[in-house]
Formats: C-alpha cells, sequence, structure tokens
C-alpha cells in the first residue's frame, strides 16, 4: 500500500482530497504547514506527495526546490489556485512530476496519482513500456488513454477509461457501487444512481464481459484473462 503525504492548507480541500486517497487504497497523512511537509517528504517515508502551491511557513515551489536540491525523487503533484502559465512552468521546471489546477475533479487527481505511482514502480521494477499498464492480456496506455486486448485496440472515453484502470488498479478485488462512484466519480455523486452500471455495460462491451465479474449483492471485480499458449 503506497503512502501519500497531502500538503494542503484548506481544510475542505485536504478532507477532500485525504477521503478519496483513503477509499482508492492509500495511505494518507495531511500537513497545512510548509515546513512541516518539507521535513515529513524527506524522511522517504513517502511515495507521492499532493503539494500545495500556497502553504504557510514555505510555499510549495521552496518546498519542492529543496526537496530536489537534497536528491529527494519522490513524485509531486503540485497544486494551486493560480492558473497562471508562468507558476505552471516554475513548477514543472522546479522538478514537479504533475501539476493541477484549483477546482479539479478528484478521479482526474487519481488518476494522475496512479501514473506517478507507476512511473516510480516501472522504473525500479518494469512490467512493461513506461505509461502503460498489462493485465493478463489486456494493456492499458495510460498517456493515450487506449486499451489493448488480444492484440485488438479499443479507444475508451475518459470515463470508461478511469473506470478500467480502477478495476486494473484492484485486480481479483471486489469493489462496491460507492467504492467505485468515490473513485471515479465526484465524492457527492448519488450512491442510488445507476451511472456505474451503465459503465460497467459499455465497457464490458469493448473489453469483454467476462473481465468484469459481478459479485451479487455486493459489486464487481476485475478478473485477468490471461493470453493463450
Amino acid at each position: 500500500m503506497s503512502s501519500i503525504l497531502v500538503a494542503e492548507d484548506h481544510v475542505e480541500i485536504a478532507s477532500f482530497v485525504e477521503k478519496g486517497l483513503r477509499s482508492a487504497g492509500y495511505r494518507t497523512t495531511i500537513t497545512e504547514d510548509g515546513r512541516q511537509a518539507w521535513a515529513l517528504a524527506a524522511t522517504g517515508a513517502f511515495d507521492l506527495v499532493v503539494l500545495d502551491v500556497g502553504l504557510p511557513g514555505m510555499d510549495g515551489f521552496e518546498v519542492l526546490r529543496r526537496l530536489r536540491e537534497d536528491g529527494h525523487a519522490l513524485p509531486v503533484i503540485m497544486l494551486t489556485a493560480r492558473d497562471g502559465v508562468h507558476d505552471t512552468v516554475a513548477g514543472l521546471d522546479g522538478g514537479a512530476n504533475d501539476y493541477m489546477t484549483k477546482p479539479f475533479q478528484f478521479a482526474e487527481l487519481l488518476a494522475r496519482v496512479r501514473l506517478r505511482l507507476r512511473e516510480g514502480e516501472a522504473a525500479a521494477a518494469p512490467t512493461g513500456d513506461a505509461g502503460t499498464v498489462v493485465a493478463g492480456d489486456l494493456t492499458l496506455d495510460l498517456r493515450r488513454h487506449v486499451v489493448t486486448v488480444g492484440g485488438r485496440t479499443h479507444d475508451l472515453t475518459a470515463r470508461e477509461f478511469a473506470l478500467l484502470d480502477t478495476f486494473v488498479a484492484h485486480r481479483d478485488q471486489v469493489l462496491s457501487r460507492e467504492q467505485i462512484l468515490g473513485m471515479v466519480w465526484d465524492m457527492d455523486f448519488d450512491p442510488g444512481s445507476n451511472v456505474v452500471d451503465v459503465f460497467v455495460r459499455a465497457l464490458r462491451g469493448k473489453i469483454g464481459a467476462e473481465r468484469i465479474l459481478t459479485v451479487r449483492g455486493v459489486g464487481y471485480r476485475f478478473r485477468p484473462v490471461e493470453p493463450p499458449g
């Protein structure tokens, strides 16, 4: 289980991100102070940092600069209320792995968290090319948002891709509809909606129904299908 440090001084945003990440299966630690964020990140106890730019004590740019100068290569996703190109360039040039402007959809943040964590894992013990995830005869291209099944490529909508990415990340685990809503859709999405079932049906039509199993009374489970031979 990956550990994520969330450095955000806006209480509601920090709570929103923490709830979503924990629902997705990550351990989280929250800090509202820039100096503490730098000290915690420098311990090496975290796999990724979600770092707000406007932190008290030490802003996010300074936190990032110190981490990189000290040789810490852990992935950093920066959050900011600023939408200027200058701030985005400054963050990326300073060593950030990704950059998101508030307000943002949690599903997008989660997809970026998974991508950055997988890039780190691929560097340590690659199971395929960087930016791809393999599950049996299925390959997810995280950059182009396409899936290849048994050698055949299928285009997916952004939400279909996020749903499949969630299933693959939790392969062989049963996910309830409420968990899926929290990971793929907004956290406050109506739990009585049948949107999950509608998208599962569409996804099955593209990748094969045998890969997404229904667990009655609970939810769904992704099952990889191994290539023949």
